[in-house]
C-alpha cells in the first residue's frame, strides 16, 4: 500500500510539473539517426537474449492456441483457426518488442544511465533524442517480427503474395508503440509504474483487438473501444495481407495508424523534453 501511495504521489508531482512546461514540439534533424545507431550498437551485444524473449511468447501462443485449440474449432472467416490468429500474433510481436524497449529500455537510458542528458550536451537536441528512440523502437520491432514472419512462412501459413508488404506495416507498428510507450516513460516516476501501463493498455489490446476471435459478436460498446485500439487496425491489415482477402478495407486502417503514429510521436517528443529539461 505504501509503495502504491508513493507511486501515485510521485506521478502527481510529475504531472503538476508537466503542466507548467512549454508544449511546443521540439525540433529534430537527421542527427536522430545517431541515436538509432547508438542503440543498435548496444543491441548487438545482447541480441540473442532479446530475440528469444521477443519470439518466445508469440510462438507459444501460435502452437498452443493454433494447433491445440484450433483442432477443436471450425474455420473462421474462410480460413483455419491457425491461419486466423497468425497475422495478429505477428503484429503483436512487433508491438511487444517496441513496447518493452520504449518503457524499460528508454527509462533506463533516460533516468538510470542519464544517456539523454549526455547526448544533448552534444550538437544533438532533445528532439533528436526522442525521434532517434522512436526510430530504434520501430527497427527493433521489425527485427523480431520479421524473424517470426519467416517462421510462419516455413509453417506454410502465408497464403498470398501481398504478404511481402507486411514489413512496412511491422515497422509502422513498432514506431507507433514505441512512441506510445515513450509517453508512458516520460511521465513514469519508477519502473513499477509500467505495471499500470501494461495492465490498462497493452494487455487489453492483445486480447481484444481481434487476434484470437472476430469482434463481430461483441456488444457495440466493445467494438467501439476496440476501434480505438491501434493494434486492432494493425491486425486487420496484417490479416488481409497474409490471407489475401479484403484489400480495400485496410486503407482506412492504414490511414488511422499513420495519423495516430504522428500524434503519439509529437506528444512523446514534448513530454520527453519536459522530463529531461526541467
Amino acid at each position: 500500500m505504501v509503495s502504491k501511495d508513493l507511486n501515485f504521489q510521485l506521478f502527481n508531482e510529475a504531472w503538476i510539473s508537466l503542466k507548467t512546461q512549454d508544449w511546443r514540439v521540439p525540433s529534430a534533424s537527421w542527427r536522430s539517426i545517431r541515436v538509432l545507431q547508438r542503440n543498435f550498437d548496444s543491441y548487438k551485444r545482447y541480441y540473442k537474449a532479446s530475440l528469444f524473449s521477443a519470439l518466445g511468447e508469440p510462438i507459444l501462443y501460435l502452437l498452443a492456441m493454433g494447433y491445440g485449440l484450433g483442432a477443436y474449432l471450425q474455420s473462421i472467416e474462410g480460413v483455419s483457426y491457425l491461419e486466423f490468429i497468425t497475422p495478429g500474433l505477428l503484429v503483436s510481436s512487433a508491438m511487444y518488442s517496441a513496447t518493452f524497449e520504449g518503457t524499460f529500455g528508454s527509462y533506463t537510458r533516460m533516468v538510470e544511465q542519464k544517456n539523454f542528458e549526455a547526448i544533448i550536451a552534444t550538437p544533438l537536441t532533445i528532439g533528436d533524442v526522442a525521434v532517434g528512440e522512436i526510430l530504434w523502437g520501430g527497427v527493433k520491432g521489425l527485427i523480431g517480427s520479421s524473424i517470426m514472419f519467416l517462421i510462419i512462412v516455413a509453417f506454410g501459413l502465408v497464403k498470398s503474395w501481398s504478404s511481402v508488404f507486411i514489413f512496412p506495416l511491422l515497422l509502422l507498428v513498432g514506431l507507433l508503440f514505441m512512441s506510445m510507450s515513450l509517453i508512458a516513460t516520460a511521465v513514469s516516476p519508477t519502473y513499477e509504474f509500467f505495471n499500470y501501463f501494461f495492465t490498462l493498455f497493452i494487455s487489453p489490446m492483445f486480447f481484444f483487438s481481434g487476434i484470437f476471435f472476430p469482434l463481430t459478436n461483441f456488444p457495440l460498446w466493445v467494438k467501439g473501444v476496440a476501434w480505438f485500439m491501434p493494434l486492432t487496425h494493425a491486425v486487420n491489415i496484417a490479416r488481409s495481407l497474409i490471407t489475401g482477402q479484403d484489400y480495400l478495407s485496410i486503407i482506412w486502417d492504414l490511414l488511422w495508424l499513420a495519423i495516430v503514429t504522428v500524434i503519439f510521436t509529437m506528444v512523446s517528443m514534448i513530454l520527453v523534453q519536459h522530463r529531461v529539461i526541467k
